[in-house]
């Protein structure tokens, strides 16, 4: 008995929705019938460095897909391969065995990612098979932001004028969910079948902190656009405050899209990018830097092969000092503020974005340690791991990227701490041996018991690192 027909694949990858996803909602439009695949690739999560606990974040989704797909009548297949190679075989497996005529697949732009599926792309073309590629991780697609001369932006506030004017006139209402497709036959994956495939792969469940799936993403963005966006400008910057939005996981694995948020931030604010209430604004122009790192990663390919994006900072002359880079990475340096961060990193697999900047500026500039340590120790714990974004605000906390902090400007995390968490309240909760501190000594205390000593004298190591810096010649 010959296999029902499907004329077309989507290939998912980092778009677990049915939502505003224009490979799927374009795939689905003529009812033609559709089938979604999806690779769980060993070669891909741990060559990439993909977190346990994001490993079980897309477990999770995938779950929760599978059911929103099979009401739709697509069925969903999900297939564990080795190595990268072993993709376009199966892809063919499944096009012969179905009689598909179309690939449809949402962009992705590291290199690895990008050269993959343009080596996919080329092989299945060539055997006369339809691919179809769509922009979904963006809402601007690299490429399209240029300056007067054509030539890609390397400072955000000039690529945010551009994206701004060009957004202007974009249709920015989300996509709709797909139509469902005729009845079929094909029997639905269970969740057991699921879980056995992810057998093997370390993962690390924090189910009760981040539920999964689109529904749950869309409720948290309903509830910061109700509760919290108009204050966003000010209180994104305590990390005591749930003064976030808290989306990023969700964005990580596309369970929502770019679009939907700046879509629900516009509604929001009358349809204004950079006027109007300015916790909006604000909310507005980190959406604008996702797509900022998105774009660099297209077009200065380089900083995905470990190299810093402004060259001349190879040069520094960074240190790779395990015991002290494992003394931060366990929060045991002795500066409050950042071991309670890199505990919240652990215990949560997520770290405010206030924090993030000031545990990689202590890393790089007061312990001068590689930043491709810190860049990479991230991307071993964070359920919203992102390459690009990884990357670039790494590379901007240690002064080798494009429109880096300058050299000289490095956060004391004492004074930050001071300012953002005044009474210790973020502290106290994640270092129970200084709990009972006032809070005029809990930021630089004095010698506690059960509490380290600090590492390092930020003072000094701050002064030495901008005379490195001054040496190098840029």
């Amino acid at each position: 008995m010959r296999a029902e027909k499907y004329k077309r694949i989507v290939w998912l990858r980092h778009d677990l929705r049915t939502y505003d996803n224009p490979a799927l909602f374009r795939a689905a439009k003529e009812q033609e019938g559709v089938l979604a695949v999806y690779f769980i690739c060993r070669e891909m999560l741990t060559n990439h460095v993909v977190a346990p606990v994001q490993v079980d974040f897309i477990r999770r989704h995938l779950l929760l897909l599978n059911n929103d797909l099979a009401e739709l009548n697509i069925p969903l297949v999900v297939i564990y391969v080795d190595k990268t190679a072993e993709i376009v075989p199966h892809l063919q497996k499944l096009i012969k065995l179905y009689q598909v005529e179309e690939l449809f697949l949402n962009a992705e732009y590291p290199l690895d990612e990008f050269n993959r599926d343009k080596q996919v792309s080329e092989t299945l073309r060539a055997q006369g098979l339809v691919v179809k590629r769509f922009h979904d991780r963006v809402i601007i697609p690299p490429g399209m932001v240029r300056n007067g001369k054509g030539d890609p932006y390397k400072v955000f506030t000039a690529f945010k004028n551009n994206w701004i004017e060009q957004a202007r006139v974009l249709p920015l209402q989300p996509l709709k969910k797909p139509a469902v497709q005729a009845a079929h036959s094909f029997i639905a994956l269970t969740d057991q079948q699921i879980n056995t495939l992810f057998k093997g792969i370390e993962q690390r469940d924090l189910f009760t902190l981040w539920p999964a799936g689109e529904k749950e993403a869309s409720k948290r963005l309903k509830a910061f656009v109700k509760n919290h966006i108009e204050d966003y400008q000010t209180a994104r910057d305590f990390p005591d405050q749930e003064g976030t939005s808290q989306l990023s996981p969700y964005l990580a694995v596309g369970s929502i899209s770019p679009r939907q948020c700046i879509a629900a931030a516009l509604q929001a604010n009358q349809g204004e990018f950079d006027s109007g209430n300015a916790g909006i604004t604000t909310w507005i122009s980190e959406l604008v830097w996702r797509d900022f790192y998105q774009h660099l990663v297209v077009d200065f390919p380089d900083v995905c092969k470990f190299n810093a994006m402004q060259k001349h900072t190879e040069a520094f002359p960074w240190r790779h000092d395990e015991t002290l880079f494992q003394a931060w990475c366990n929060g045991e340096t002795g500066i409050p503020i950042v071991d309670a961060a890199m505990l919240q990193l652990k215990a949560t697999g997520w770290m405010h974005n206030r924090l993030r900047m000031v545990v990689a500026m202590f890393l790089t500039k007061n312990l001068q340690i590689d930043w491709r340590m810190g860049e990479h120790y991230f991307m071993t714990q964070l359920i919203d791991g992102d390459f690009a974004a990884n990357n670039g605000g790494w590379q901007w906390s240690a002064s080798t990227g494009t429109d880096a902090a300058p050299y000289f400007r490095i956060f004391n995390p004492v004074s930050q701490s001071q300012r953002f968490d005044a009474d210790g309240a973020f502290i106290r909760r994640y270092l129970p041996a200084l709990a009972k501190l006032p809070a005029k000594t809990i930021h630089n205390p004095p010698p506690t018991p059960g509490y380290p000593l600090p590492i390092v004298d930020l003072s000094t190591s701050r002064k030495e690192t901008i005379a490195l810096f001054g040496a190098l010649k840029g």
